[in-house]
C-alpha cells in the first residue's frame, strides 16, 4: 500500500484535502479523531492525563475538559511535551492499527497535524502539506472556530512555520482560493500521482526517464535529496548506512536532468541483495532489472559492479546507486561531485559537453554512452586534484 502523509497548519484546510481524497478512494486515518479515542471516558490515555495534571482537566460528565487542559498546556512547552508523551504514542499505534487493515492496494492517507514536529515524514512514501496565506488561515478560525485573533495567533505560533513544512513536503497544496480549485488541484494529484505511485510500488516498478532534458538549476535539489535519503535510512534501520548526493543535481549551478541521483554504501553486494533490497523496494525504490555496472575509467580496467535502484514515485524520478564502501565507483562517483564542485573551469566544461551530447543524442542510453570519454579524461584530472588538495572521500 502507498503510505501518505497529510499535513498543515491549523486553518490551513488540511481537513477539507482529507475529506476530497477519501471521496476519491483513499482510506483516511484521521489523527485528530484518533487523539480524541485515545482519550475518551474510561481510556488508559485520560486516566495518565489526569495523573499528570490534575482533576481539574476532567468534565463534570468524566470526559476531558479540552479548554482547561488547553489552558494549561498551550504556551508552557515542557506541560505541552508531558501531554504529547501520554497521547502520541497511543496516536500512533492505532494509527498503524488502521493502516494495516487496509487493502494491499490502497492509498492510506495518515492526516497528521503535527507531522513534521514529531519527525514522522521519513515515515510515508509521500508527504503533501497544505499551506495557506496567515491572514486567510486566521479569518478561517475566527469564522469557523469562533477564535478571537489573539487565541488564533497563539495556535498558529504554536505549531511549526511554513518553512519547515515546506521543506518536508514532496507536495504543496496552495489552498488560497475556493473550494472547487482545491478539489481541482487535489483531484489532479491523486490521478496523476497518487494512484500511478501506489500500482508502481505494488508491481516493483520504476519510473524511468527515457528522453534528456536538462533543466535548468533547482536550489531544492539538496532539499530533495535529503527527504529521500531520510526514507532510505528509515527503511534500513537500524542499519546504519552512509547516503549520498551524487551526481549533477548535486553540483550548485549545474543545469541537469531532473533525475536525483543517490549513493548508498554498502559493505558488499550480496547483502544488498537480501532483505536491504526488500526494505528499499517496500519504501518506494524498488531494483532496476538486469545487471548494472560502471564502466572502468582506465584502460584496461575491470568493470565496478553495482546495484541500481530507482523511484516508484512518478512526481520525482531517482537513480539510487549501490556500491560497495571504498570500491573505485563509489570513490569516483565522490571525487568526480567534488571535483566538479570545486572547479568552475571543468565544471563549465562539463556543461558544454553535456548540452552538445544531449542535442545529438537525446534517448537516456546514448546519451550516457557518449559522454564516456569526457569522464575518462575527467578521472585524469580529478585524481591530480585530488592528489594536489589531499582529498578523501
Amino acid at each position: 500500500m502507498l503510505r501518505v502523509g497529510l499535513t498543515g497548519g491549523i486553518g490551513s484546510g488540511k481537513s477539507a484535502v482529507a475529506a476530497r481524497l477519501a471521496q476519491l478512494g483513499a482510506v483516511v486515518v484521521d489523527s485528530d479523531r484518533i487523539a480524541r479515542e485515545v482519550v475518551a471516558p474510561g481510556s488508559e490515555g485520560l486516566a495518565e492525563i489526569v495523573t499528570t495534571f490534575g482533576a481539574g482537566v476532567l468534565a463534570p460528565d468524566g470526559s476531558l475538559d479540552r479548554p482547561a487542559l488547553g489552558a494549561l498546556v498551550f504556551g508552557d512547552e515542557a506541560a505541552r511535551r508531558r501531554l504529547e508523551a501520554i497521547t502520541h504514542p497511543r496516536v500512533r499505534a492505532r494509527s498503524a492499527e488502521l493502516a494495516a487493515a487496509a487493502p494491499p492496494d490502497a492509498v492510506v492517507v495518515n492526516d497528521v497535524p503535527l507531522l513534521v514536529e514529531v519527525g514522522l515524514a521519513p515515515t510515508y512514501h509521500l508527504v503533501v502539506v497544505v499551506q495557506t496565506a496567515p491572514e486567510i488561515r486566521l479569518a478561517r478560525l475566527s469564522r469557523d472556530r469562533g477564535m478571537s485573533r489573539a487565541e488564533a495567533e497563539r495556535r498558529i505560533a504554536a505549531q511549526t512555520d511554513d518553512v519547515r513544512r515546506r521543506a518536508a513536503a514532496d507536495v504543496v497544496l496552495a489552498n488560497d482560493a475556493t473550494l472547487d480549485d482545491l478539489h481541482a488541484a487535489v483531484d489532479a494529484l491523486w490521478h496523476e500521482r497518487l494512484l500511478p505511485y501506489e500500482e508502481n510500488l505494488r508491481e516493483q516498478r520504476v519510473v524511468r526517464t527515457r528522453q534528456v532534458r536538462l533543466a535548468e538549476p533547482d536550489a531544492t535539489w539538496p532539499q530533495q535529496y535529503e527527504r529521500l535519503a531520510a526514507r532510505i535510512r528509515h527503511a534500513l534501520a537500524p542499519v546504519d548506512v552512509r547516503v549520498d548526493h551524487i551526481g549533477s543535481t548535486s553540483i550548485p549551478g549545474l543545469p541537469a536532468k531532473d533525475v536525483i541521483d543517490v549513493q548508498l554504501a554498502v559493505p558488499s553486494l550480496d547483502e544488498a541483495d537480501g532483505v536491504l533490497a526488500e526494505r528499499l523496494a517496500a519504501a518506494g525504490f524498488p531494483r532496476f532489472p538486469g545487471q548494472w555496472w560502471d564502466s572502468p575509467r582506465t584502460p584496461g580496467g575491470e568493470s565496478w559492479p553495482k546495484r541500481l535502484h530507482g523511484s516508484a514515485d512518478p512526481g520525482r524520478p531517482v537513480h539510487l546507486h549501490v556500491r560497495e564502501t571504498d570500491s573505485p565507483g563509489w570513490r569516483y562517483a565522490l571525487l568526480m561531485r567534488d571535483h566538479l564542485r570545486a572547479d568552475p573551469e571543468q565544471r563549465a566544461a562539463y556543461l558544454a559537453m553535456k548540452r552538445a551530447v544531449a542535442a545529438a543524442t537525446p534517448d537516456s542510453v546514448g546519451y550516457a554512452l557518449a559522454k564516456e570519454p569526457w569522464f575518462d579524461e575527467e578521472q585524469v584530472r580529478a585524481e591530480e586534484w585530488a592528489a594536489r588538495t589531499g582529498w578523501r572521500p
